[in-house]
């Protein structure tokens, strides 16, 4: 005596047996059209990181004669010559992605931008979430202080009632943090602003990076001076998603061209020339090298 569920079962088998071969038929059309798929959907992808894909970059415009706008509106300075030297070592068209300094780590995290060139300094920090090529530029952290302050050192913003600004998201800001935690802390993302709290006197000191501090100083003579000898040293490099480590070798094969080149130099003459000029005079090497 057979059961329901086993003369079902039996029926069930004799119908798969009976129409196998166009099943197995259709199967494998099927596979073959989704290895298909996959090979086209992989060769898209890799599409966008090869040859001829725009290199997106992400930079913070607001750090002259680095990073910024020429007077048409278009991206100047350091950073855009060296990305569209980049660009064409890379053979792809260049689009430079203005952003806050703060969101550039998280724009290449989320690969919105491809990497930074936006003079941003290589720390054990930012090494945790992105990598790095080689330097390119090596400086420090200043202080710009007002004329009149007895202030001459970084030490002596240790001193109890002492206030500070500082760049969003930089070094500078960062280093603070640490190294002053009793200071009143103020934070902008433009960097003019920071100036301003020394100028009008609610800050003792800004705190960024050497040749800026000198620049701010030359601006603002009559009410504020640099401290310009760098109480951290700090290189930059560009960064890079976290693994790409093709990516990073072909920028610091470029790099390497690069300096062989004397791009570096150009670049210095041709945006820091007076800074450069300051800083050799000092015994101090170029920033670029």
């Amino acid at each position: 005596m057979v059961s329901r569920d086993e003369s079902k079962l039996g029926t069930s088998a004799r119908h798969v047996s009976r129409y196998a071969p166009a099943m197995l038929h259709r199967r494998r059309f099927l596979l073959l059209a989704a290895c298909a798929l996959g090979t086209s959907a992989c060769s898209e992808k890799s599409s966008t990181t090869g040859t001829g894909a725009v290199l997106r970059v992400g930079m913070d415009l607001s750090y002259p004669p680095f990073e910024m706008q020429d007077k048409a509106g278009n991206p100047d300075g350091v950073s855009v010559r060296l990305a569209e030297a980049l660009a064409t070592h890379l053979g792809r068209p260049l689009k430079i992605v203005p952003m806050e300094f703060s969101g550039l780590i998280p724009a290449l995290k989320t690969r919105n931008v491809d990497i930074i060139i936006s003079s941003m300094t290589a720390t054990d920090e930012r090494r945790q979430s992105i990598d790095f090529s080689n330097p390119y530029a090596f400086t420090g952290l200043a202080l710009l202080v007002r004329k009149d302050s007895d202030i001459q050192s970084i030490e002596d913003l240790k001193k109890p009632g002492r206030s500070i600004t500082a760049k969003t998201a930089t070094t500078g800001e960062t280093w603070a943090i640490k190294n002053l935690p009793d200071a009143k802390r103020v934070v902008f993302e433009d960097p003019t602003a920071c100036v301003l709290e020394v100028v009008q006197g609610r800050a003792d000191a800004f705190i960024y990076d050497q040749l800026s501090i000198y620049q701010y100083s030359r601006e603002n003579q009559e009410t504020t001076r640099g401290l310009l000898k760098p109480f951290v040293e700090e290189s930059w490099a560009i960064g890079i998603q976290k693994g790409d480590y093709g990516m990073q070798g072909r920028i610091n094969a470029f790099l390497d061209e690069f300096r062989k080149q004397d791009g570096f130099r150009k670049l210095g003459e041709r945006y820091l020339q007076k800074e450069k000029n300051f800083l050799e005079a000092t015994g101090v090497p170029f920033i670029l090298r």
